[in-house]
């Protein structure tokens, strides 16, 4: 199944445009309304809690579609459609996360930066890159030349350990870019 994520300024606000079930998840055998998880369409519900009755991994299984609606407050500042192409677009300073006190205001970059400073990403592709570093399964990357990274950072790990996905972190890196150029009209 597809794993699909919509970036909201305001999660609460887009959801009263759509009928919803929010989705469940288990929490120590407890079924619980899953963080940002909701499905759009007839989905079993639980009488007393409204949440979706089986737990969003049973019910993927099941043939039901999740999405999640992501609050993303960096979207905040983009004026409109033109406005969010033209910082997607613009090719960012790419040297400022070499400096800590700037990307611990980045979206998704904070707390990060010794790895920046080491991999010294130069395009939105290496960024999602050094996303994808930050996880677990892939930490092991961070030594390792641009090239070793391009060929392996993508693969899925044999022992299922958490690993970003080239689309979520593609997206993740635009996201960042979006919010390094935001911050960069604000100075």
């Amino acid at each position: 199944m597809p794993d699909i994520d919509i970036d909201f300024v305001d999660r609460e606000s887009a959801l009263t445009h759509f009928k919803h079930i929010p989705a469940s998840r288990l929490d120590n055998e407890n079924i619980v309304k899953h963080n940002t998880g909701v499905y759009l369409h007839e989905v079993p519900v639980h009488a007393r809690t409204g949440l979706c009755a089986v737990p969003y991994k049973d019910a993927e299984e099941l043939g039901y579609f999740k999405i999640d609606f992501l609050n993303v407050s960096i979207y905040k500042d983009v004026r409109d459609e033109n406005h969010l192409i033209e910082l997607m677009e613009r090719e960012p300073l790419w040297e400022l996360l070499e400096h800590q006190e700037f990307v611990d205001q980045v979206f998704h970059l904070s707390g990060h930066s010794e790895i920046l400073k080491k991999l010294k990403p130069t395009s939105a592709e290496e960024l999602a890159a050094v996303l994808a570093i930050i996880r677990p399964a892939k930490r092991h990357l961070v030594n390792e030349s641009w090239e070793t990274i391009q060929k392996e950072v993508w693969t899925k790990p044999e022992d299922g350990s958490y690993y970003f996905k080239k689309a979520h972190a593609v997206s993740y890196a635009m996201a960042c870019v979006v919010h390094m150029n935001l911050l960069c009209d604000t100075i």
